[in-house]
């Protein structure tokens, strides 16, 4: 038989790998594994009635595809078939071919139906979903599903709420308050609602899958977006699980495996004690809530979860990189130890296994062994046509094992993913170097453009946002993968025998992981890394056809290498905003600025302008990255000083932002240490950055390059008790450039009524600029702000919170009085100019650009400027 040409041409029996010379791909797999895909969407929660005349449908449609073929079949091959042309027997076999693939779909269908139909029964068999109905209190037999796993602490204004533990169970037996015992099983959600310092969650998190339980505890509905579970069981946490059936020998072994590498890093960097068990098998308990949203906002989570590149790295070690594992030069570690390949190959198959093993075998960690599977197909037979057939087998397989994959955002992202690294990458890398880009650069940059470009619009219809920095941080950490994976293995491998050895590989698996966090902190920080975009699935598909437009832009632009660097420039601008570009282009921040309140959401951070490239921070709001991209944006790199109010974590929780790249002389805090959880986290976060940590008192004064303040409040000598951390908070009077600033901290009616009773009342009157006690609240002192009578109020709050801050009475008690109102809600970051000495006082107003700043990475809206405002306000002009 005739080889085509394009075989020919590549000098190989089979042909070459290469995309351009294998001829088309092999897609006859993928309708059958996109059709099961979308009826076991479909079929999850449909009625019973739906799912029989469907499964009966498709059966007999594909069965009577079938029996044609094959009658037809039989007279083509008789007496009937003697005499046909070869052009109609091509056809007739043409024919047989499309009816065959009819009747896979119809086949995959019906199963995929059948499958999601049994796997959505177990939400409503049994009693489990009426107790829940009914909140009843019950004794509940379960089988541990999955790890224990802390939920991330939440900032409610005052406090940061405690985490509860979380797992996946299964009711095996319920026994009702009437003493009703029945066997069932029903998937749930256990919630462990634990206090900050109780020991009951050490108890929980403890616990391996597969062990069995016996829980008091009482049942509820589930989340309407809690489609996998018939129930939530909510326990207290003083109730400690008693064990009633010990984990399997392979989830011991897991568990042994994962306890050893978390010791290995306990004497690690934060960063990399947090990040390289995540990294390695899944493992974020230690990941801080920052750092992950970091990771978020850079598009670099994939790397929190386990995936297909864990294994693969490790089969690359192994075998050696695809395309070479047939030949006599193949790399890895298997022929240079002199494994044959079949041996190779089944080794491969083990590593695998053993990977299922340890980083759990739930369907997350199936997929990733799935797609790891690809990577070693590829590495067995060095050519790329036959792994789109393997992704759709895959993909085919696993929906029928588990149908609320067919539902999962995460599973959609690393099909989508895997499928772009497989046909769009290779292309994508091979323009770029026939355009001289050096091959490995091309390679890693094709295969980051290629995944975020199909995988971009789904992350729009769930965030409502676009990442600007999710290639060049995908590039940039791409090389500290391997090697922190890598080691993190070996360390994983080593503990149990030699936890010495585990530790040393592991202290170097911390440098590639300290990189990686440093590129996710980085790059989320920076003012222009991420831009708001409509939600839902029209803003997905308006960004699928933006991405379209790109590409193909793109390919023309790669004709003109001048104008191509003029738009990386421009884009390079855009991502990093540095203060001298935005301020000429958008006005922000604006020259001379003496006074930024930051749009940080439902909590206080202001910076005051201490020289060049310097500011002195009050308060530091609840979210480290809105803190220092605030900061970014205003190319602070100095802070004198940090003061925080009070310590409540609507204005102490971002301080890791404040502190993470700057130069930070000392952080001043209220004398009243309540809540004392974050103190405490002040005094550790100070600890760990070597500042020091002083009391602010009233009398105390400072100044710095032009900024004078006084402290006001709290008192120093003994005094009452306050009523709670709000009225200890530190109060300030500052002066600069021509203007009194009075900022009130959280300041309520008593502390501000006992604040007019002090000799620094004289001070209050007629300031220019007060910052709003507590965010704007209906707790105001009607004489205090009569006393202080701002020409311009700014008030500190998050979109649409529900506090109702700021109040309709404080917002008419302003305006009554002549103030200006503005807030961080409606008008983004807020900046106070003033002039200089010497000159009539003068204020001046702007708010940040709409693109930029912490408004843009929560979509919160822009202020009524748009591209920035100014209002010139001489003294005695009213606003």
């Amino acid at each position: 038989m005739r080889r085509p040409a394009v075989h020919v041409a590549s000098g190989h029996r089979l042909g070459a790998s290469h995309p351009r010379q294998e001829g088309p791909a092999d897609l006859r797999l993928v309708p059958p594994a996109l059709a099961a895909w979308a009826a076991a969407a479909v079929m999850l929660d449909a009625p019973p009635r739906w799912a029989v005349a469907t499964v009966a449908v498709c059966g007999v449609a594909a069965g009577a595809l079938l029996l044609t073929r094959t009658v037809r079949g039989r007279w083509a091959h008789g007496a009937g078939g003697h005499g046909q042309s070869p052009g109609r027997r091509r056809a007739w076999g043409r024919h047989t071919w499309g009816r065959l693939s009819v009747a896979a779909v119809l086949l995959c269908v019906a199963g995929a139906t059948a499958s999601a139909a049994l796997h959505g029964a177990d939400l409503h068999r049994g009693p489990v979903p009426e107790l829940a109905r009914g909140y009843a209190e019950v004794e509940a037999e379960l089988k541990v599903t999955s790890d224990p796993r802390r939920t991330r602490p939440r900032v409610a204004s005052a406090h940061a709420m405690p985490p509860a533990v979380v797992l996946d169970a299964e009711i095996v037996r319920v026994t009702e308050a009437d003493g009703a015992s029945t066997v069932t099983r029903a998937p749930v959600l256990v919630v462990v609602r634990t206090e900050p310092k109780g020991s009951g969650g050490g108890a929980w998190l403890s616990l391996l899958p597969s062990t069995r339980l016996r829980v008091q505890a009482r049942l509820a509905p589930p989340l309407p977006q809690g489609d996998r579970v018939a129930a939530v069981l909510r326990v207290a946490g003083e109730r400690m699980p008693r064990m009633v059936g010990a984990p399997s020998a392979p989830q011991r072994l897991a568990g042994k495996l994962r306890g050893g590498l978390r010791e290995a890093t306990d004497g690690l960097p934060a960063d990399a004690r947090a990040l390289l068990p995540g990294l390695v098998i899944g493992d974020t308990s230690r990941v801080p809530a920052e750092l992950e949203q970091a990771f978020r906002d850079t598009d670099l989570v994939h790397l929190l979860a386990v995936s297909g590149a864990n294994l693969t790295i490790v089969l690359v070690l192994l075998i050696g990189p695809p395309g070479t594992a047939q030949r006599v030069e193949r790399r890895g570690l298997a022929p240079k130890l002199g494994i044959p390949l079949r041996t190779t190959a089944l080794l491969g198959g083990l590593l695998t296994l053993g990977f299922v093993i340890v980083c759990r075998p739930d369907p997350s960690v199936l997929r990733a062994a799935a797609c790891g599977l690809i990577a070693l197909l590829a590495i067995a037979t060095g050519r790329r046509r036959s792994l789109i057939p393997a992704l759709a087998a895959a993909v085919l397989l696993l929906v029928l094992y588990d149908p609320w994959l067919a539902r999962s955002h995460g599973f959609l992202l690393s099909v989508l993913a895997t499928g772009a690294l497989l046909t769009l990458a290779p292309r994508w890398g091979a323009a770029l170097r026939r355009r001289g880009v050096p091959p490995r650069f091309a390679d890693a940059l094709a295969a980051a453009a290629a995944a975020q470009a199909v995988c971009a619009p789904v992350v729009a219809v769930l965030a409502a946002r676009v990442s600007l920095v999710a290639v060049p941080c995908n590039l940039l950490a791409e090389s500290a993968v391997a090697p922190a994976t890598v080691l993190g293995f070996a360390a994983l491998a080593a503990a149990p025998a030699a936890m010495p050895v585990a530790k040393a590989l592991a202290w170097g698996a911390s440098w590639p992981t300290e990189w990686i966090a440093e590129i996710a902190r980085t790059g989320a920080a920076l003012p222009g890394s991420g831009i708001d975009w409509p939600g839902g699935w029209w803003g997905g598909l308006l960004l699928a056809l933006a991405t379209v437009s790109l590409v193909l832009a793109g390919r023309r632009l790669a004709r003109r290498p001048w104008l191509a660097a003029a738009c990386a420039l421009l884009l390079l601008l855009v991502i990093i905003q540095p203060p001298p570009v935005t301020r000429v282009i958008a006005g922000w921040p604006p020259q001379g600025w003496r006074l930024v309140m930051c749009d940080v959401g439902q909590g206080d951070a202001t910076v005051l302008a201490a020289g060049d490239g310097a500011g002195v921070v009050v308060d530091a709001g609840p979210d480290p990255v809105a803190a220092d991209r605030c900061l970014r944006s205003l190319g602070v790199s100095r802070v004198p000083l940090v003061l925080l109010t009070h310590f409540h974590a609507d204005h102490v929780a971002g301080l890791p932002g404040v502190l993470r790249g700057r130069e930070v002389g000392a952080i001043q805090t209220t004398g009243y240490q309540e809540p004392p959880e974050q103190a405490e986290f002040v005094r550790e976060q100070a600890a760990a950055a070597r500042i020091p940590v002083t009391r602010a008192v009233a009398g105390e004064r400072r100044r710095a390059q032009g900024l004078d303040w006084r402290v006001l409040w709290p008192p120093a000598g003994p005094e009452p008790r306050p009523e709670g951390p709000n009225d200890a908070s530190v109060t300030l009077l500052v002066r600069t450039a021509g203007l009194t600033l009075l900022l009130l901290g959280d300041l309520e009616p008593p502390a501000q009524r006992a604040l007019l009773r002090t000799p620094a009342a004289e001070s209050l009157a007629s300031v220019d600029v007060l910052k709003v006690a507590h965010h704007g609240s209906a707790q105001q002192d009607p004489e205090l702000l009569r006393r202080a009578a701002p020409r311009l109020a700014l008030i500190s709050c998050g979109a649409d919170n529900s506090y109702g801050h700021p109040a309709p009475v404080t917002l008419a008690a302003l305006r009554a009085g002549g103030a200006q109102v503005l807030r961080t809600d409606r008008d983004g970051a807020i900046a106070v100019v003033g002039s200089g000495p010497g000159v009539a006082p003068r204020l001046e107003v702007a708010t940040s650009p709409p693109w930029s700043g912490p408004g843009a990475l929560r979509g919160g809206r822009p202020g009524p400027g748009g591209m920035g405002t100014a209002l010139g306000l001489p003294r005695g002009t009213p606003l």
